[in-house]
């Protein structure tokens, strides 16, 4: 279930067109102090890290806070199971191919989890490749971790 709070924080955000810092200060601070705490919301935020321009600090947040929901919220603690790992894979490809904070939240997942599925890894090693080339280069084929 989405915390009522965050739905008005993403409203406001698309309305104003931007997250600035203070944005950013606010959603920690109380929107979700004890972090994202379920999957509808961290596929919210991701949402919105790819529709609103948004300050540096959004995406650094945003990585922390979905690597310690997905690692460390999700059961079984501290591993990426293969359904885990496509649930990840489909939000962060969106449906143009992960932006690169997405790129780097799939890295840092693989990076913090004790173990984690071939399939993650192999969508986060895809993901940090495709992320860095040029606009124009992307193509919009993207496999999702199945």
């Amino acid at each position: 279930m989405i915390n009522i709070s965050l739905q008005h924080f993403c409203n406001h955000a698309k309305s104003a067109g931007q997250i600035s810092e203070a944005d950013v200060r606010r959603l920690m601070r109380d929107v979700l102090p004890d972090g994202i705490g379920s999957r509808e919301e961290a596929d919210m935020l991701i949402a919105l890290e790819r529709a609103v321009p948004a300050d540096a600090a959004f995406g650094d947040y945003l990585i922390a806070a979905v690597v310690d929901f997905a690692v460390w919220g999700e059961r079984p603690t501290g591993r990426i199971e293969r359904e885990t790992a496509a649930w990840l894979a489909g939000s962060l490809s969106g449906r143009s191919g992960p932006t690169p904070v997405a790129a780097r939240i799939a890295v840092e997942i693989v990076r913090e989890a004790q173990a984690s599925a071939e399939n993650l890894t192999a969508f986060a090693l895809a993901a940090n490749s495709w992320s860095r080339q040029p606009d124009a280069a992307r193509s919009p084929r993207f496999a999702l971790a199945a």
